[in-house]
């Protein structure tokens, strides 16, 4: 059987993903991952953990399977009808199925003169890394702007250097999107410990030529190192250039296609009108598409992922799955447990017997206790307080006895 040739553009965490799975399908396939970057696949999760030097960057490396990566290729323009792709080199390369894992790129906020200031960096790339990490070693003071996930982890990466670090962020409380108000605050708590200080509700709209962050407050933030942690936006060029259905992602279907034997997959695709930014989903997506193309299940359909996210950045960490905002809470029951101290926070959300949702802050002992509860959508028992305070092991050794 001839082997199709399946090209990838992208080699980060969901073309690796995908390539490893095709591999161990053994299909009759050979795939080329197309990277623009010079280092071959690795876990972007884990960039703020080798900020703080808890990893050398080789040792974020990712398994490929038996795919040829090509690194420091760019792929400049796509032709879907005549399945062929242009490299920068100008050089053409042909394939039989084509699948899209361009990730995103950082959002940049609108500042005057963004691009003439020194000292301002992203966090989204190995070479993001090293440069944040050498102004690192001469900085005195950092800010960072923007406290999602990634805000968070990299002002603990940061402060784990030894740098007083103020942590600037326009919603409510920190993670909003994910949190609620309890539990940013108990992340807040964490970080203050570490030398992190946060400011809610307030926006950066200047920079004072590399030296200071002036708040809309008017607070002004002295700092020689500034990271934009904005989020991300769906990279999404190639596609509209190659006439591919775009909106805020490249808009695919439960077969992850946007056009014959295109695919589009993890964070440059949008699925169900629902664009992701979370590694397990990429990873969910790979799985599928790796099973149709393979041929080990032809019929294999993606229909959107389960919220489940988690974060471990030293003692900054947090596990959040299912539904956990005040929608979800109506009609629910809510149990919550907290310690201001030590940082810590809990949550559960039940309908019924049932796990709706649960958030777990600083102490992380009973997670996987509870989405597996979640994922099966077993019974929680009479005792659901017990989810949130019981060590797996202690629940094991007390259902073992007679």
């Amino acid at each position: 059987m001839t082997s199709r040739r399946i090209a990838v553009v992208g080699a980060g965490m969901a073309a690796a993903r995908l390539a490893q799975q095709l591999a161990a399908h053994a299909g009759p396939t050979e795939t080329t991952l197309y990277g623009a970057e010079p280092h071959a696949p690795y876990n972007r999760a884990l960039l703020a953990d080798a900020l703080a030097g808890r990893f050398r960057a080789d040792a974020l490396a990712l398994p490929t399977g038996d795919a040829k990566v090509r690194t420091g290729t760019e792929v400049v323009a796509v032709d879907v009808r005549g399945r062929a792709l242009t490299l920068a080199d100008g050089s053409r390369e042909t394939y039989d199925e084509l699948v899209l894992a361009t990730g995103a790129e950082p959002v940049l906020p609108p500042l005057p003169g963004l691009g003439d200031v020194k000292g301002v960096h992203t966090l989204r790339s190995l070479a993001d890394c090293a440069r944040l990490s050498h102004h690192a070693d001469t900085a005195t003071r950092a800010v960072v702007i923007g406290g999602g996930v990634l805000g968070v982890g990299t002002a603990w990466a940061l402060a784990a250097r030894g740098l007083p670090v103020d942590l600037v962020h326009r919603g409510p409380h920190l993670v909003e999107r994910q949190l609620d108000s309890l539990a940013g605050a108990a992340l807040r708590t964490t970080l203050a410990g570490l030398g992190v200080t946060v400011h809610p509700g307030e926006h950066a709209p200047a920079l004072d030529g590399g030296s200071a962050v002036t708040l809309t407050s008017g607070h002004r933030l002295d700092a020689d190192l500034v990271v934009l942690t904005c989020g991300v936006s769906p990279r999404t060029g190639l596609a509209r250039a190659a006439g591919l259905p775009v909106r805020r992602g490249v808009l695919v279907d439960d077969t992850l296609a946007c056009a014959p034997h295109t695919y589009a997959l993890g964070d440059c695709a949008e699925h169900r009108a629902a664009p992701y930014a979370l590694a397990t989903t990429a990873w969910e997506q790979a799985d599928v598409l790796a099973a149709r193309l393979s041929g080990a299940d032809p019929e294999a359909r993606y229909t959107g992922s389960r919220p489940m996210t988690r974060l471990t950045a030293g003692p900054v960490e947090y596990a959040t799955f299912g539904a956990c905002d005040d929608a979800a809470e109506e009609g629910a029951d809510v149990l919550r447990i907290g310690d201001a101290t030590r940082g810590a926070y809990k949550k559960l959300v039940l309908r019924g017997d049932r796990i709706v949702g649960a958030l777990l802050v600083g102490d992380l002992a009973t997670a996987g206790t509870l989405s597996r509860a979640w994922l099966t959508g077993r019974p929680v028992g009479p005792d659901p307080l017990s989810l949130l305070t019981v060590p797996p092991s202690a629940r094991v050794r007390e259902e073992s006895r007679p």
